[in-house]
Parts: C-alpha cells; structure tokens; sequence
C-alpha cells in the first residue's frame, strides 16, 4: 500500500476522550479517531449515517485506513477555565431555576486541558489510490463536492494552521506505537481512541499508546492501527 504522509500545525489543539468531571485531559497526540475523520473531510467523503434516538449515526460503509500517528516536537501543556451548561437529572437544582429567570441554570465552572504548538504527523495506507487523489483536490480547493465543517485541532473551535501533504516525515518525530500486554511501563502512554460509536460510548474502541523513545522519519509497524477497526478478511 501506499503511504501519504499529512502535517498538521496549530497554535492551540485539544483531543479529549469522553470524560466528566472539573478537570478535562487532553491527549498529547491526536487519537487515530480523529485523524480519520480529518482525512475523510479532505476528501470530501461524508461520515454521517441516520439519526438514531436523537444522535446521528457514523456510517458503517466507510473505508478503513491505515494510520500512524506521530509528533514532530512536544507541545506545551495548558490550561484555561470554561463555563459549561449542563441539564439536570430529575429535579436536581429546581430551586434555582427561578432565579435564573428562564436562563440556563445548572453551569459548571471546569477547567480544559489544551495543547499549545501543536505540531503533529499523520501517516496514511489506504488501497485505495484514489482517496489520496481527493484528499490532494480537497486540499488545494479543487475538490467538486461540498464537505461538512472546517478542519480543527480537536476542538471545533481550535483551528488548524497549517496542514500539508509532505514528502517524507521530519525526523524528529516520535511515533506512537500501541503497548501489548506484558510490556513494561513506558513514558508518556496515554489512551486514544480508534473507533467512535456515538449511540453505545461501551463500542467506542481505544488502546494505550506510547511515543517511541528515539525519533525517527519512518514509523514502525507497531506504530500503525486500522481505523476505525481491523477489516474484516
């Protein structure tokens, strides 16, 4: 298969797993997930199915790829404070509904993890040639389809700066690589996630993932996961 190799830059990014409570992690990489998704909207390939209960559906026809996910340099760390605006269970916090005089009523102050510089690597394998094509037209403003939102570093209201097809990948960059059961405790693991279901969070399919201690251009096999899931043979 052939490899397209994808830069995504930004001042600001943030890549959250589904989480609650006052304090909201961001993953240091972009999950497989989410680099899906940013490729299928280059390409102008539409990944929303039927509406179910309320929630739309991600289609179950769509093409799997092969992805690796890396860091050109580590981003910084921070954080900021956010209202966020919740509904109640039940009859939770009435008592300040009439206060609230027909407003919102149940906020919650948290704070949000986000990822200053972020400077990331995207390593595609699709056998399908033509997706390269498309995401190179999608690119370039060239692409005859219309094509839902912006691209965005995770949060939609994060924009991406840069974002370029590249030749070959920085090689300071640091790979993501899954950890197997009986490796040792590895620096910098965190969880990311692979395949989102957005009716049943118990399908949403994620693994433990390290960077590789040494950085290198070309990823390692273990470095590359089929997204959203393995195909079927």
């Amino acid at each position: 298969m052939e490899t397209m190799w994808l830069r995504v830059q930004a001042p600001f990014a943030a890549f959250r797993a589904f989480q609650a409570g006052v304090y909201r992690a961001s993953s240091p990489a972009m999950p497989p997930s989410t680099a899906f998704g940013l490729i299928l909207n280059l390409a102008g390939i539409e990944m929303r199915g039927p509406i179910f209960d309320w929630v739309t559906e991600i289609r179950a026809d769509l093409p799997r790829l092969r992805i690796a996910i890396g860091t050109v340099s580590p981003a910084e760390r921070s954080s900021l404070y956010q209202q966020l605006h919740g509904y109640p269970v039940g009859a939770s916090g009435k008592e300040l509904s009439a206060r609230a005089r027909g407003a919102k009523f149940w906020i919650t102050p948290v704070r949000r993890e986000i990822l200053v510089d972020f400077d990331g690597m995207i390593g595609v394998q699709s056998t399908d040639d033509e997706l390269f094509a498309q995401v190179q037209r999608g690119l370039r403003g060239e692409l005859d389809a219309p094509r839902y939102g912006f691209p965005f570093a995770g949060d939609n209201n994060l924009m991406v700066d840069r974002l370029n097809v590249v030749d070959r990948p920085p090689a300071t960059t640091r790979w993501y690589t899954q950890i197997q059961p009986g490796d040792p405790p590895r620096k910098g693991s965190c969880r990311l996630t692979v395949g989102i279901s957005r009716t049943d969070n118990s399908k949403t399919t994620s693994y433990l993932y390290a960077p590789t201690t040494d950085a290198m251009s070309v990823p390692p096999e273990a470095a590359w996961t089929w997204t959203p899931s393995e195909p079927s043979t």
